[in-house]
């Protein structure tokens, strides 16, 4: 068993989070136009950006359907 601390890891939510920034960078989106895909604020963007712990599947699958993605397409991306 690996000792506390020792074995650190990227959460998932903040790998996903992540991965959305990327794409939105890469394809030039603004945080309105990211915010209007994923039904939300660009304040709760920015909310993400600090713990994106919060971010849901729900969320996730929005952005998914907007772009025409499958979740093994987005989590293998780059």
């Amino acid at each position: 068993m690996a000792a506390k601390g020792k074995n650190k890891r990227i959460p998932l939510q903040k790998t996903i989070w992540c991965k959305v920034r990327y794409w939105q960078n890469i394809n030039d989106i603004t945080d309105h136009e990211l915010a209007d895909y994923l039904g939300c604020t660009e304040r709760t963007l920015h909310n993400y950006d600090t713990d994106p712990s919060c971010i849901t599947l729900k969320t996730i699958d929005r952005f998914l359907i907007i772009t025409d993605m499958s979740l093994t397409d987005f989590l293998a991306a780059a």
